[in-house]
């Protein structure tokens, strides 16, 4: 059996919830989360110490014991990337396959930060939106897309990467620049890629469900919503991953979905506006 360590901010928390019983599920029992560290107990809920006897998995004290003691690293925190860079100084020092969770960093350059150093230390590095692995998003055809119209719930700062993420597996990394078309309730963005393409996102509210309407070069529209169980999907990549080292999401491409992030949060406060995008290297 391999070994997954979990470094998180606090552990009581959706995804630290449910990743240890997919993970031990999709792998067969081959990869279990048998060790963790929490930097801080929940404002709100279990304690660190709690969580882990409740999910019957070691509670250790530092980010190197569970470096140590892992084959494999997961780092948490999906709500509080700021606190990225910091948990994952010793993992990806470590040459340990490691996934972090979304979002990847609070901006560009601290995810710039986080791949070169993994780069420096021969570490397997990679994150996403588990949405990017929804099938319908999978099978829909990349060839001609002209424009991506794509709604869905919650707030911008820490769910527009599940729209954002798709868009950008199927048109590509190299948005140009980005408008804030929203209002405060209902916030919007539009991106426009190198070569005029264009796509948008809304935050309609609780009760929108993720759906994308696609057009095409040739007039033609496709209209999706993501039913796929694609939290399964991401789990089977992320153990693909691990057993491999093989990245299926691209540095590049993560990037490009940070900086939309962070600039289209500037971009809030300039509606209306094209804001320009610094491109990747």
């Amino acid at each position: 059996m391999k070994k997954i360590g979990f470094i998180d901010y606090y552990l009581d928390e959706w995804h630290a919830n449910k990743y240890p019983e997919w993970i031990r599920s999709t792998s067969g029992g081959r990869m279990q989360v048998t060790c963790a560290y929490g930097a801080k107990n929940a404002d709100h809920g279990l304690t660190n110490a709690e969580w882990c006897l409740q999910n019957n998995i070691k509670l250790l004290d530092t980010i190197e014991e569970v470096v140590n003691e892992s084959d494999y690293l997961v780092i948490l925190s999906p709500d509080h990337p700021e606190q990225h860079e910091a948990l994952a100084q010793l993992p990806l020092r470590s040459g340990k396959p490691t996934y972090i969770d979304k979002t990847f960093a609070p901006d560009r350059e601290a995810a710039i930060r986080l791949f070169e150093l993994a780069e420096q230390h021969g570490t397997p590095l990679y994150s996403s939106s588990a949405l990017r692995f929804a099938t319908e998003y999978i099978q829909m055809e990349r060839e001609g897309i002209q424009v991506i119209s794509s709604w869905g719930p919650g707030a911008f700062e820490n769910y527009s990467i599940h729209q954002i993420e798709p868009i950008i597996s199927m048109m590509g990394s190299e948005p140009k620049r980005v408008m804030y078309i929203g209002t405060t309730s209902v916030p919007a963005l539009l991106i426009e890629f190198d070569d005029g393409r264009q796509a948008t996102i809304h935050h309609l509210g609780a009760d929108c469900p993720f759906t994308m309407a696609v057009n095409y070069h040739s007039g033609s529209c496709r209209i999706t919503k993501p039913e796929s169980d694609f939290f399964n999907l991401f789990i089977q990549d992320l153990i693909t991953f691990f057993d491999t080292g093989r990245i299926s999401v691209s540095s590049s491409q993560t990037i490009s979905i940070i900086t939309i992030i962070e600039y289209g949060m500037k971009a809030a406060s300039r509606p209306y506006e094209w804001v320009e995008l610094p491109q990747n290297s």
